[in-house]
């Protein structure tokens, strides 16, 4: 139960740092969405409006799960059968915002709030912590700044590829980290799409911004950091095996090793997954046609961050992991590597 509630914690922490949520009803207007948002200002979210909304996110994400399940089962993979989940979740959430006095602007006017002040965002990760019991999962720092201690020769030249900075990127970032910032961009414009199912041209604006953060060789130009999703998670997976193979190589570092590439090769096959449905997307004459194909990117999304439950036994493995489980297990490996001597 702990690890589903955990499991339940990195999915909200995926969603809500693409700053989008798909939770709230998608037939909101995006000028309603934008007004209320400079309504609220971090200074107006006290520790009690904080709780609350953390509160219902926490109920949300239980909702999500629940129905979520219901349409993995073989049996219920019919679009009306999916359709009608998706209207019962819709239901449970509009229950959710209406027992908590929440309305959907406000709901929305706070996600933005959290999603884009530090402090708020801070604050929000510890109540939530708090209420679930589930520490908040791990960020890895900037790009340059050193997370625990890097091996040296080979194995921590590679490691610093991943975790700290690499020659061919932006701004010489981390794999790592620019795999996350291109994660996150491609599942914002994934779920703002889904929020626009009547809108056509919305859809296909959105599936090219999505397609531009997972493969920028495709879509040239975009709101990504032009490097691509595929080829950071791809770089990832490569430097971290190579730091295992490199001489003095300990146990430690060949064990996580293999869980963080594991996790990010798990990545590049969910992003082209979605870039497959961002393309159909963009080819599609139809509203409807369009609108069933962004739901479906939509429910991917997250999972490019927090993986997915893929034998539904209730938890996430590293062997279903996404991004955020790569994160942690580079955390646990280079905590698990002994100090300098000398210090």
């Amino acid at each position: 139960m702990e690890r589903a509630s955990a499991n339940r914690l990195l999915l909200a922490a995926a969603v809500l740092a693409s700053g989008a949520f798909s939770t709230v009803r998608a037939q909101t207007p995006p000028a309603a969405t934008q007004a209320a948002q400079p309504a609220s200002s971090s200074s107006k979210l006290s520790k009690d409006d904080l709780t609350a909304f953390a509160k219902v996110q926490i109920a949300i994400g239980v909702a999500h799960d629940s129905v979520d399940a219901e349409m993995a089962l073989p049996g219920n993979k019919k679009n009306e059968v999916q359709k009608q989940l998706q209207d019962k979740l819709q239901t449970q959430v509009d229950e959710i915002l209406h027992h908590a006095g929440m309305t959907e602007q406000d709901y929305r006017a706070k996600t933005f709030v959290v999603s884009t002040d530090p402090d708020a965002r801070k604050s929000y990760d510890e109540i939530v912590a708090k209420l679930t019991g589930v520490p908040t999962p791990g960020q890895l720092p900037p790009a340059n700044a050193v997370v625990g201690n890097l091996p040296a020769g080979a194995v921590g030249v590679h490691i610093g590829h991943v975790v700290n900075s690499f020659n061919d990127t932006p701004n010489m970032m981390g794999l790592l980290p620019l795999a996350t910032a291109e994660a996150n961009v491609a599942a914002q414009h994934a779920l703002l799409a889904a929020r626009a199912p009547t809108n056509l041209d919305q859809m296909k604006l959105h599936a090219g911004h999505v397609i531009h953060a997972i493969d920028p060789t495709i879509v040239t130009s975009g709101p990504g950091r032009g490097y691509g999703l595929k080829k950071a998670a791809t770089g990832v997976a490569t430097h971290i095996e190579l730091a295992a193979k490199a001489p003095g190589a300990s146990q430690n570092v060949i064990l996580h090793s293999n869980h963080i590439a594991t996790s990010s090769r798990n990545t590049v096959q969910r992003a082209d997954s979605m870039l497959a449905l961002a393309k159909l997307v963009q080819a599609a004459t139809s509203v409807d046609e369009a609108a069933k194909l962004v739901s479906q990117m939509a429910s991917l999304a997250p999972q490019l961050m927090a993986g997915a439950d893929m034998n539904h036994d209730g938890r996430i493995t590293w062997e279903e992991g996404g991004l955020q489980t790569a994160q942690d297990h580079v955390q646990l490996m280079l905590q698990g590597e002994p100090k300098p001597s000398g210090k």
